[in-house]
């Protein structure tokens, strides 16, 4: 298939659900082979087969964003399989909603595995193979707006995209001789998954959609557009950059 990103190769991970999904397509849809890793095999072979019917190659990984061997296995065998890679799309995430004094050591922890460890482990694994091939790169992690802005009852996810966001812009300084750009995304309320069950309570989205200045909740596809153009040439001299793309609410 032809595209901007014609013969590149992109993982993504939580790539089987939701955003994650969304940007594997988007990415296909731009020419690029896709890895899309997960941890439900179910989810990842939807993927596959949606990918095959629209005209391009997609692979699935089943892999736990939060375990070292995991993550290594993933870049091993894709290399293995692709013969390279070019691109990361770190999107596998996790959130609990509770006041700081309810939640649990456990809680923190998965919290911050997840989505700080996760990304941790995955842009060393990508990174070690795009600096020992030399052919560039791109980064792209997910972080969020809660990072930007305080959000009550979401200290857990907030300092680990916090973290996220920090260490994108530290990679951003140290991996730029090596031609590999890392930047980040910085999503608002968008109709996920992980979200479903805070939109279907009776009040509590008409509360978020006060706060939220475009007053709706945004779709996965409107952010393909930014992850396409972050995977491509259009970022070749962009790099350890936040994008917030959430109708507002972080400047409000």
């Amino acid at each position: 298939m032809s595209g901007v990103l014609a013969g590149k190769v992109a993982v993504v991970t939580g790539g089987g659900r939701g955003l994650g999904r969304a940007f594997a397509h988007a990415l296909g849809s731009q020419g690029a082979q896709v890895v899309v890793a997960s941890r439900k095999a179910a989810d990842l072979d939807r993927v596959v087969a949606e990918a095959t019917e629209a005209g391009y190659e997609a692979w699935a990984h089943p892999t736990d964003v939060t375990s070292e061997s995991s993550i290594e296995s993933l870049v091993t065998d894709a290399v293995a399989h692709f013969g390279h890679l070019d691109i990361l799309v770190n999107n596998s995430g996790v959130v609990t909603t509770k006041p700081m004094v309810d939640t649990t050591a456990d809680e923190w922890d998965t919290v911050v595995a997840t989505n700080l460890r996760g990304t941790f482990l995955a842009v060393r694994a990508m990174g070690r193979h795009l600096i020992s091939e030399g052919r560039g790169g791109k980064i792209i992690n997910i972080a969020s707006n809660f990072a930007l802005k305080g959000i009550p009852n979401h200290s857990a996810y907030a300092a680990s995209k916090a973290g996220v966001i920090g260490m994108t812009r530290s990679l951003a300084i140290e991996w730029a001789r090596h031609n590999i750009q890392v930047n980040a995304i910085a999503p608002g309320y968008f109709t996920t998954d992980m979200n479903a069950e805070m939109r279907a309570d009776a009040e509590l989205p008409q509360k978020i959609l006060r706060t939220i200045p475009a007053r709706r909740f945004a779709g996965p596809d409107e952010l393909s557009t930014w992850i396409v153009a972050l995977a491509g040439p259009a970022s070749d001299f962009m790099t350890g950059e936040v994008i917030v793309i959430d109708g507002g609410q972080s400047v409000s």
